[in-house]
């Protein structure tokens, strides 16, 4: 018992560093744009175009059919494979010497990442049961804001020392070393044939099943869109982290620009207030979010959505205030709790998820999600900000994205709405998927007999 629980810790904590350097090479790029756009002499449309919807529409789209792949597949196998393609396209970022160069290989880095996240939601799913799930995906997600710390203070170290050109290279070395690591070290446990009762004492559901057998009950797409879309709670949660990332990179996005025309601060000081904030305090908000969901509310999916409802409401309220703060210090107080309290329902969120939905489905509905949330968040929500506050200039002058992201801000409001409205009907469609496993069973044991 004690070895099996090493070794899945050891998979959450790589699972987890693999997480992290999926987004370090997008915060690089972040703070080296101007570097870059001097160097191949590229345009803020250029540079929009490229960090914006050329990313995520890629990054988007390719998760679909990685997902599906994952769905019945080896998950291992993907996950090592699209993390060498993307660190190596990574890489390549460094090698650009114009601006279709540069693009060419943000779209494979965009593919390649696409391979991370679903699969290893769903290779979680089977590794840690209903009750332990919200602290094991909090664990995972951990990456996110590990990530922020070390891109941050590593990118802009290494940019400063070396220029953007070297540190690309750079940035795709460990990545190499974690996709050779992830192939010898990670168990498929479909292809050692184990079944998920064994692995994390779940149901039986696939307990003597072949790997061509599971591989023939995988639904068809169309089949799976239409179950995943018939299910409410599943339906509310999609909305409400698609609305969730309409507002929260729409001002991510804007909050370097704020904090310089609203209080004069230098690059170099926002680099580590929000390292600080979104790294130190996301990765507070995360672990705690899961700890206490599994401790206090474990097999409680209803009382969990409801925390997290009032949670969105609470820090909406911070948020609003980080705006209106007269004072450069409270409004990073007012940030940092909304930082903490925002990523505290990640883990509880999509934890809920892989409950939720059948295992043949689980690292799909994570893709859909991404699709949906990335073209809405990343495509749309900074570019709303940027409107409305050109739209508020000749009224606020130079305080108008301040007031922009004011008005963005209740936008947590509706994320609760949709989070509030799932928690009405999660433990109805729990209970349908438990009847569903059930009915499962029974068939093949008369089969069997």
């Amino acid at each position: 018992m004690r070895s099996r629980g090493s070794y899945r810790n050891y998979l959450l904590s790589l699972l987890l560093v693999i997480l992290a350097f999926n987004y370090v090479d997008r915060l690089a790029l972040g703070l080296m744009l101007q570097e870059i756009k001097g160097d191949l002499h590229l345009t803020d449309t250029q540079l929009g175009f490229l960090t914006g919807i050329a990313f995520a529409l890629f990054y988007s789209i390719m998760g679909i059919p990685i997902a599906r792949w994952a769905d019945r597949g080896n998950r291992v196998l993907i996950i090592s494979l699209t993390l060498a393609v993307w660190s190596v396209m990574v890489s390549l970022c460094g090698r650009a010497s114009d601006f279709l160069q540069l693009l060419l290989a943000r779209v494979g880095v965009a593919a390649g990442e696409a391979g991370c996240i679903p699969p290893a939601h769903s290779l979680i799913a089977d590794y840690f049961t209903r009750s332990e799930r919200p602290r094991a995906v909090a664990r995972y997600m951990l990456g996110g804001p590990l990530a922020c710390v070390i891109g941050f203070f590593l990118a802009g170290w290494l940019n400063e020392l070396y220029g953007w050109r070297i540190t690309f290279m750079l940035l795709g070395v460990p990545g190499m070393v974690l996709s050779a690591l992830t192939w010898l070290t990670v168990r498929e446990p479909r292809r050692a044939g184990l079944s998920r009762d064994a692995i994390a004492g779940v149901t039986q559901q696939t307990r003597g099943l072949s790997n061509e057998d599971r591989s023939a009950t995988q639904p068809g797409l169309f089949e799976v869109l239409n179950t995943l879309w018939w299910n409410p709670t599943f339906r509310h949660l999609l909305f409400s982290y698609s609305v969730y990332l309409l507002f929260g990179y729409g001002i991510s996005t804007w909050l370097p620009a704020f904090l310089i025309r609203s209080f004069g601060l230098q690059t170099g000081v926002i680099g580590i207030a929000l390292a600080l904030i979104w790294g130190a305090g996301g990765i507070v908000g995360t672990w705690c979010g899961g700890e206490l969901a599994s401790r206090y509310a474990a097999h409680q999916e209803r009382l969990q959505l409801r925390a997290m409802a009032l949670a969105h409401c609470v820090f909406g309220i911070f948020s609003i205030g980080t705006y209106l703060a007269p004072n450069l210090y409270l409004s990073l107080g007012l940030m940092t709790l909304s930082a903490v309290g925002t990523n505290a329902t990640n883990g509880p969120l999509f934890a809920t998820i892989q409950t939720l939905v059948p295992q043949n489905m689980r690292a799909i509905s994570i893709a859909l999600i991404y699709l949906v949330a990335n073209l809405i968040g990343m495509g749309i929500g900074p570019l709303v900000v940027g409107v409305l506050s050109d739209a508020l200039r000749a009224w606020a002058g130079e305080d108008s994205l301040r007031y922009a992201l004011l008005a963005v801000s209740p936008g947590f409001f509706w994320v609760a709405w949709h989070v509030w409205r799932a928690s009405s009907t999660v433990t109805q469609d729990l209970q349908k998927l438990q009847t569903a496993h059930r009915l499962d069973s029974l068939t093949d044991v008369s089969f069997t007999c």
